[in-house]
């Protein structure tokens, strides 16, 4: 690994330090991280004259480092994609945003759906609306008695757009092509020129059920631009936030999964418990999804010592709680014939195309933010990272329930044990020309944000991750060779976000 460009969790470079670098050059260390354990962490483009500068951050796991190359292409680079699956999606991305080709992708479709989305404000200057965008069709699989399902855009339930394109034999899922993109809010490109009043809000709003994590992702980028050191009370109240949201989700996720078997006990008990712990983070901060508590150089709210032995009464009662609904389903042998040996994602495919979060660990491999880039309460405290290795249903499902116990020990220590001092620090103006990173183990996996300032210290670019921006793809490949009835049960084992990819 070369040491230029070298930053850690939560740091920022100038710059004039980034490697500027050819683009067989740049290929090259991409292409030679992933050989060696580093994973693609982002690539986007931001605009340089006539040119586009495309950014490339690769995390290493081992050393809990993270590197950062550019280079500059104008109309056509070779394509990552070939030698590394995890770039295919960010290239379609960038094809779709930029008017650029990356010669030799396979499946050089536009991310966002057939229509152009990008006019008007939304276009880059010196840019046009993409030619990638033109009608691309579905993918098709030929033969006899092959035929095509269509699911969505539109649902039954009150759930966001995304279309689902089978092409089956039977009952057999052949391939399954997944189109999002239907409500693209153009989320990063407000971002752009701030930080201002809106942008907390847009952060905490890039996915409502990921309000903590994104809002905490922001709140560090600020705190590293800015060379502010947040309390340890602060960071302590952050991370306990952060796992009540992963407590609630996980709990919620358990209880679908039951409902997707026709498993109503846990699906009941389960929805019941979720609403509970969504009130432990309204009693921190007024609101269930933990709107306005993390915000740049600590919290807005604090936790005084009766507010904290209440929550961390109420907690055991749900801990208790879940554990008595969740067992219910380890002790059904109906449930354990439909989450055994279903959805299977082989540990090699999953490392291949990148995907993080629940889904990679139930496959074996023990990717966890909290443990390969600590920061925060992080580095001073850590929960073991929970896995499972038959990358099926029931691991994706027994990932979750690790994760629920040792989430509830982490909140109960640390509100026993809660520091004295401030909750907040000023934050002063932002360092300009510099680059900063953020990463955060959401409930769904890993959040990455990257921000470029300007001169004057504003965002010059802004560029969100949501971990289903990595695992959607994961959903398509785990379908291959499963039965179309079981799709409803494999999508929540994955429980990948629209908006969070829609940005």
């Amino acid at each position: 690994m070369s040491t230029d460009g070298i930053l850690r969790n939560g740091g920022l470079l100038p710059l004039s330090q980034v490697p500027e670098l050819d683009v067989a050059a740049f290929r090259h260390r991409v292409l030679e991280a992933t050989t060696q354990r580093g994973r693609l962490t982002a690539l986007f483009g931001t605009p340089a004259g006539d040119r586009v500068r495309l950014v490339a951050v690769v995390a290493w796991p081992d050393s809990g480092l993270l590197s950062v190359a550019t280079t500059l292409v104008r109309e056509e680079y070779p394509a990552l994609t070939p030698e590394c699956p995890a770039a295919h999606l960010f290239e379609r991305e960038l094809a779709e945003t930029w008017r650029l080709r990356p010669a030799g992708h396979p499946w050089l479709k536009p991310v966002r759906g057939e229509t152009p989305r990008r006019s008007g404000p939304e276009v880059w200057p010196g840019q046009s609306t993409p030619a990638a965008a033109a009608g691309t069709d579905f993918f098709q699989v030929s033969g006899e008695e092959v035929h095509e399902v269509a699911v969505g855009p539109v649902h039954a339930g009150i759930i966001e757009p995304g279309h689902f394109r089978f092409q089956c034999h039977g009952e057999t899922v052949h391939h399954l092509e997944i189109a999002l993109g239907y409500q693209h809010r153009g989320v990063e490109r407000r971002l752009t020129g701030g930080p201002d009043r809106r942008s907390a809000h847009y952060a905490e709003t890039l996915a409502g059920d990921t309000t903590v994590g994104h809002g905490l992702a922001y709140a560090q980028i600020i705190e590293a631009l800015a060379g502010c050191r947040v309390p340890a009370r602060a960071q302590v109240i952050r991370g306990i936030a952060l796992e009540l949201e992963r407590l609630a989700n996980h709990v919620g996720d358990l209880g679908a999964l039951a409902g997707d078997v026709g498993y109503l006990p846990t699906l009941s008990y389960c929805g019941r418990i979720r609403g509970d712990l969504l009130n432990l983070t309204a009693a921190l901060c007024g609101s269930r999804f933990g709107r306005g508590l993390v915000r740049p150089g600590g919290v807005a709210f604090t936790v005084d010592r009766e507010l904290a032995g209440s929550v961390g009464e109420r907690l055991v009662t749900s801990r208790e709680e879940a554990e008595a609904a969740v067992d219910l389903l380890w002790d059904s042998p109906s449930v354990m014939a439909r989450f055994e040996g279903t959805g299977v994602l082989e540990r090699e495919v999953a490392e291949a195309i990148g995907l993080v979060g629940v889904a990679t660990r139930a496959c074996g491999l023990p990717r966890d933010v909290r443990h390969d880039h600590p920061l925060g309460i992080w580095a001073l405290v850590q929960v073991p990272v929970a896995t499972w290795d038959t990358g099926d249903v029931l691991a994706r499902a027994h990932v979750r329930w690790q994760e629920i116990q040792r989430s509830a020990a982490f909140c109960l220590e640390q509100l026993a044990a809660l520091p004295e001092g401030p909750t907040t620090v000023p934050v002063n103006g932002l360092a300009p020309d510099h680059l900063a990173v953020s990463l955060v183990e959401g409930w769904r996996g890993e959040i990455c944000h990257v921000a470029l300032t300007d001169p004057q210290g504003r965002f010059a670019q802004y560029k969100v991750v949501d971990p289903s921006f990595h695992n959607w793809f994961g959903l398509a490949l785990a379908l291959r060779q499963e039965q179309i009835s079981d799709f409803p049960l494999c999508n929540k084992s994955f429980n990948l976000s629209y908006c969070g990819h829609d940005l």
